[in-house]
């Protein structure tokens, strides 16, 4: 049978409550930048992609995120500081000012979905005010052949109109203009004032992750993974700094995924999206290839400075340190064409340690590594601020808390669980500092935290000799193929080992502060996963 050539009837959006408005529907990447560029929004650089500027805001605003408190979150959301409430009336009453803004303008609406295995396959509309924010939906999301757009009906939808602020903040159960805000019941994620295009990507992650481990058994991670020849994955945790775009890019590994993904209980990892965000700032070819390379028509920079020549100037922070890149992952080279695959059977947490106190590589038992994933340690490195010399640690439940609409130990105990019936490695990677603090110390070499992470994929760890670090409790190889072995006891690179103790109760203490918040909910094997050294500088007994 011949092909029509008819496009089908497109759904009418009055249906949303959408007047009289002139909708582009599902338009080409091309098509948008060149939108964006004749309504002056955007400029090329000198290879052709797309550069725009987010506005007033560069990053998520994250007390300006709310979900909607209602029969289907109240019991279940973990509300507090993180998932901030709003009543249904008040999402109502924005619903409906944010429609009248964008009835009678030109929109543009998306069609893709979230969840790359087949069976957890979620449909997002998404209607933007602005072409290049659906370019970016475009990139971020799955892609639905033309076939499957025939029919295409949405389990989410997004709206999301940078150009409305609240006027009456107060009345609406704002803080101030902007918002972000999910409903579960209406399954809509609903975006005003705010231009950043990371709200809407990490809008569906949270509404991922409440939908997937309460009604699918599917445990959704902040996580890059890749797959090997013969078929282990593994997954990179880890906050922003800490290298899981860098580490998860393996020229004899396929990319899975960079940042999203979902554990399933018959063991499959699935990567959330069909694109990559990643940040650029310093970004130099020879430090991330992948990255660099992926930066050409079709990918969408972000917030980035141009040269007087109109090249790009990856080291200029003057709008944002949050500059980024958004492409499809088919401009990676080395991916796993269906984004999914089995066999879980290594996990790294990734922290950059700016004390130098961590061991670069550390293999951790099952209590460890729930402790160690529901604290989400990183640190953050001074110099952002004048006066500033010490690290500052920086927790994040899950390796992200921004985005867990459920308690840290609904996720961790799932992880526990899945960790034991895979039989699954869990590894401590300190991506950071070495013999003394940032400062003093230098940067373990990427160079080895790669040999390191290859000797764990090809099992080169699994006979050889462990210690115990006697401040965390943290279990340390005694040999690496390819790394210098005095690197592995963090104690031995320091010149002062006093100092290194000190700065180690320091961050242990750290440690035990942060983990009170958790205390409640955790069970006893997770509670001894932490540092073995308490408040009072002593040492636990059961050491």
């Amino acid at each position: 049978m011949k092909e029509s050539m008819t496009i089908p009837e497109k759904p009418i959006l009055s249906k949303y409550g959408l007047k009289d408005v002139t909708a582009h529907w599902n338009l080409s990447p091309e098509e948008l930048q060149r939108i964006t560029l004749e309504k002056g929004m955007g400029k090329e650089t000198s290879n052709g992609t797309l550069a725009i500027s987010t506005g007033k805001f560069t990053g998520r605003s994250p007390q300006d995120r709310f979900l909607v408190k209602d029969n289907y979150t109240k019991d279940k959301v973990w509300w507090g500081k993180v998932n901030k409430p709003i009543s249904p009336e008040h999402f109502d009453k924005l619903e409906r000012a944010v429609l009248k803004y964008l009835s009678g303008k030109e929109i543009f609406v998306r069609d893709g979905y979230v969840c790359a295995d087949p069976e957890y396959r979620m449909n997002v509309r998404t209607v933007t005010e602005y072409p290049w924010s659906n370019m970016f939906i475009y990139n971020m999301f799955l892609r639905p052949s033309q076939k499957e757009l025939e029919n295409f009906e949405e389990e989410w939808l997004i709206i999301c109109a940078p150009g409305y602020e609240c006027p009456d903040p107060a009345s609406h159960g704002l803080r101030q203009g902007n918002f972000s805000i999910l409903n579960f019941t209406k399954k809509i994620a609903l975006i005003g004032g705010s231009a950043y295009t990371g709200e809407m990507k990490k809008g569906i992650f949270s509404a991922l992750n409440l939908i997937l481990p309460t009604e699918k058994n599917v445990l959704p991670m902040h996580c890059s993974a890749n797959v090997g020849k013969h078929g282990d994955t593994a997954i990179f945790f880890g906050l922003s700094g800490t290298g899981k775009t860098t580490l998860s890019a393996d020229p004899e590994r396929k990319l899975i995924g960079d940042d999203e993904h979902g554990w399933t209980s018959d063991n499959t990892i699935f990567n959330f999206e069909g694109g990559c965000y990643a940040k650029v700032i310093d970004l130099t070819e020879e430090k991330e290839p992948d990255i660099y390379r992926a930066i050409k028509p079709g990918a969408i920079l972000e917030n980035v400075v141009f040269k007087n020549n109109g090249e790009v100037d990856y080291s200029d922070s003057s709008i944002t340190q949050n500059t980024r890149v958004s492409y499809p992952i088919h401009h990676i080279d080395n991916i796993q064409e269906t984004l999914y695959a089995s066999n879980p059977k290594n996990i790294f947490f990734l922290t950059c340690d700016a004390f130098g106190v961590l061991p670069p590589v550390s293999k951790l038992t099952p209590g460890q590594a729930a402790y160690h994933f529901i604290s989400g340690y990183t640190a953050k490195v001074a110099g952002t601020e004048a006066g500033i010399t010490e690290p500052v640690p920086s927790f994040s439940a899950c390796f992200g808390a921004p985005f867990m609409p459920l308690h840290p130990t609904v996720y961790a105990e799932m992880l526990s669980k899945k960790m034991e019936e895979a039989g699954v490695n869990v590894w401590l990677i300190n991506t950071g500092w070495s013999a003394g603090p940032y400062g003093v110390g230098s940067r373990i070499k990427l160079k080895y935290t790669r040999a390191m992470i290859t000797a764990i994929l090809n099992g080169d760890l699994d006979n050889v000799d462990y210690e115990q670090n006697f401040i965390f409790g943290l279990f340390m190889p005694k040999y690496c193929p390819s790394v210098p072995s005095e690197l592995l006891d963090p104690m031995n690179t320091w010149l002062q080992k006093g100092a290194y103790v000190g700065k180690a109760i320091q961050l242990a203490h750290s440690f035990h502060l942060n983990f009170e918040k958790f205390a409640d909910h955790a069970s006893q094997q997770i509670i001894e996963g932490g540092p073995l050294i308490d408040e009072h500088h002593h040492l636990h007994e059961h050491f």
